[in-house]
């Protein structure tokens, strides 16, 4: 029998202890029974609520985890090696189900297919690294930069530890892309939970990614037709969201209060201090006495 992985309940093989019956033939606690001849109480049926999560086919899971892969793989950075990858990335993608899914992600590799590399690089750059409603952190839109973004990191990091995974990456737990790889891997249950419960930092960077008309938008709604569709709550809190910013830490930072989402040139370094010339000091010579040095 091979040992459980690390965070996984043991079951036992013999199963549950059987629930005690009583003489009468009931178990303890029930309602008793109506007398002979008498018609039955109700009792209130319990309701059960259907599960959100939809039912797939192993064919249909098998797709799905390759749409989570490519969508990992798609928001990279497009280094070298995932530029010379494209044909094959382009390949992949068309021949994709049709879905809602497919069809953005059709759209996003005829452009990532077209562009020469060095612009690929520098769109990606502008996108995701200057602009913090678009970065690809997402513990940063739902504790902003805050001591509960540590904690939050570190909880998802030891959410990849239980469930027996490692990182190979400098980048952190909360990257996108790293939580896309780990969604894949571990499927709808545990693995897709990082990424239903940042849904709304999801859906604020699908807004930044479209008003500046990037063509990344395209992953990002195809990402978001992966989940469940967001709530009224949910949308109310993404407007929240895009016009007030992230949390921000209320003791102690009073001097760097302001707008956490002004772009990055507002915030120029200083220039320069000119250097400072020292003069140079003639030598001196130690004092002597017709003894020598002493």
């Amino acid at each position: 029998m091979n040992a459980p992985r690390p965070g996984t309940p043991r079951v036992d093989p013999q199963g549950p202890a059987a629930p005690v019956i009583s003489s009468a033939g009931a178990l303890p606690g029930a309602p008793p029974a109506a007398p002979p001849g008498e018609p039955r109480s109700e009792a209130p049926r319990a309701r059960i609520r259907p599960s959100a999560r939809p039912v797939r086919t192993p064919q249909q899971t098998e797709q799905h985890v390759l749409l989570l892969r490519l969508l990992s793989l798609l928001l990279q950075y497009p280094d070298s090696e995932l530029a010379a990858a494209r044909p094959a990335l382009a390949a992949t993608v068309e021949a994709l189900p049709a879905s809602p899914a497919a069809e953005e992600l059709t759209a996003f590799t005829a452009w990532f297919a077209e562009q020469p590399h060095d612009a690929l690089e520098r769109h990606y750059v502008e996108v995701f690294d200057l602009r913090r409603k678009s970065s690809l952190y997402l513990t940063y839109y739902l504790h902003g930069d805050t001591r509960r973004r540590g904690m939050a990191l570190l909880a998802l990091a030891q959410r990849y530890r239980v469930a027996g995974w490692e990182a190979d990456t400098a980048e952190l737990p909360d990257h996108l892309p790293v939580v896309l790889e780990f969604a894949a891997l571990e499927g709808p249950g545990t693995g897709e939970a990082p990424l239903r419960q940042h849904r709304r930092g999801l859906e604020l960077i699908r807004h930044s990614l479209a008003d500046a008309d990037s063509p990344y938008r395209h992953l990002l709604a195809a990402l978001l037709a992966l989940l469940p569709p967001p709530t009224s709550a949910d949308l109310a809190a993404v407007a929240e969201l895009a016009a007030q910013g992230p949390p921000a830490e209320e003791v102690g930072l009073d001097p760097y209060a302001g707008d956490l989402f002004a772009p990055p040139q507002t915030f120029v370094p200083p220039a320069p201090a000119p250097p400072t010339l020292i003069p140079l000091l003639p030598p001196t010579t130690s004092p002597t006495t017709s003894e020598g040095h002493r």
